[in-house]
């Protein structure tokens, strides 16, 4: 049986252990060969920061893993099949600029929450921006002799700015900027992580208020090496430049396998959303108890389809699928099953699960 299976693979994808071994390795690989020409040939390599490339080397091992083995779920690649299908949609770039952009889904849920998010993830993603060029070597300033820089990315010198222009200044605060906003960001999620009595009762130290305080603790040692150059001719700058560089590495490890993970992972929504509206335009599906439109025809049968995969039985026998009721008749249904009245035949106001607040 493993050697029919092995003889249905392509042959490059026999040569590793996995397909997870085979896609880190061309990954790394083209970094190598990204890095070689960026660089110039490794002349342009900056040592102080090979601790921030291995942390990122590791951060991309985790985040390859933690997408192969979600995207090897039967739901989950079905819907990237389907999703890449459909990326080229005209929706799309409105989609991409609403949802990753603007992030509109959380100005739904108050403007003190969309604030926060986008403040906290903008900030992490420049950051991000700024530092991997770098990194890898494919970004780098050289001096003249004029009181110019001149910035080189992937070998070519882009463009030559002064040193004392506005865009020398973004440059060399760009982090800073990204600091203040990383910090901004996770202090109000903090603040009302510790008021709403909700987001109390829904919270835990580990997995929702660790993220945080490790995000504020890269931003502010961040923040004192620029105080530490700027106001106080570099004291305590090694020290502080190894904590800094420490509370990197361990923030990039583990991002690939904490709440953090949905900033890299948030993209894949678009597919989600692309699906969502194709589909829904062709045929929707109607409950089988309140004849109402909830969910796409496509997407009715899709789940079907899953849970026959993985051998999930859910007809019943009334003569449907639960997948083929709407969410308050699918609940109602379950009560039925316990209670001895059938309430899923009863119709009830559902509650709005998009209402602000």
């Amino acid at each position: 049986m493993n050697s029919e299976v092995k003889q249905t693979q392509p042959s490059i994808q026999r040569a590793f252990a996995s397909r997870y071994a085979m896609n880190m390795f061309f990954t790394i690989l083209i970094l190598f060969i990204l890095s070689y020409v960026g660089s110039r040939m490794f002349t342009h390599m900056d040592l102080n920061l090979y601790g921030y490339m291995v942390g990122t080397l590791v951060f991309l091992f985790g985040l390859f893993y933690r997408f192969l083995s979600w995207s090897e779920r039967p739901p989950a690649k079905l819907m990237i099949q389907k999703g890449k299908k459909l990326v080229f949609r005209k929706r799309t770039a409105q989609t991409t600029t609403n949802d990753i952009g603007l992030q509109r889904f959380i100005w739904n849920r108050g403007l003190y929450r969309w604030f926060q998010h986008m403040m906290m993830g903008w900030g992490v993603i420049i950051s991000c921006f700024v530092t991997f060029p770098l990194v890898f070597g494919w970004m780098y300033f050289t001096m003249d002799d004029n009181g110019f820089y001149t910035v080189v990315f992937m070998g070519l010198n882009l463009l030559t700015i002064s040193a004392d222009g506005f865009l020398a200044f973004l440059f060399y605060n760009s982090l800073n900027i990204t600091a203040i906003m990383v910090i901004t960001g996770a202090s109000m999620a903090i603040y009302r992580r510790l008021k709403n009595m909700q987001a109390r009762a829904e919270q835990t130290v580990i997995f929702d208020f660790m993220p945080l305080y490790m995000l504020l603790f890269v931003s502010i040692t961040g923040l004192l090496l620029t105080v530490s150059n700027v106001f106080f001719h570099g004291f305590l700058q090694p020290e502080l430049s190894l904590v800094h560089q420490f509370s990197v590495i361990v923030t990039l490890i583990y991002l690939p396998f904490g709440k953090l993970a949905h900033i890299p992972m948030r993209p894949l929504g678009i597919y989600v959303k692309n699906y969502r509206e194709h589909y829904a335009k062709e045929s929707m599906k109607k409950c089988k108890v309140c004849n109402n439109e909830f969910v796409s025809t496509e997407q009715s049968n899709d789940v079907i389809s899953v849970l026959n995969q993985n051998e999930i039985q859910f007809k019943k026998e009334e003569g449907f699928h639960l997948a083929e009721l709407c969410l308050p008749c699918r609940r109602n249904y379950r009560i039925s099953k316990f209670s001895g009245v059938k309430t899923h035949l009863t119709k009830a106001k559902e509650a709005n699960q998009d209402a602000r607040g």
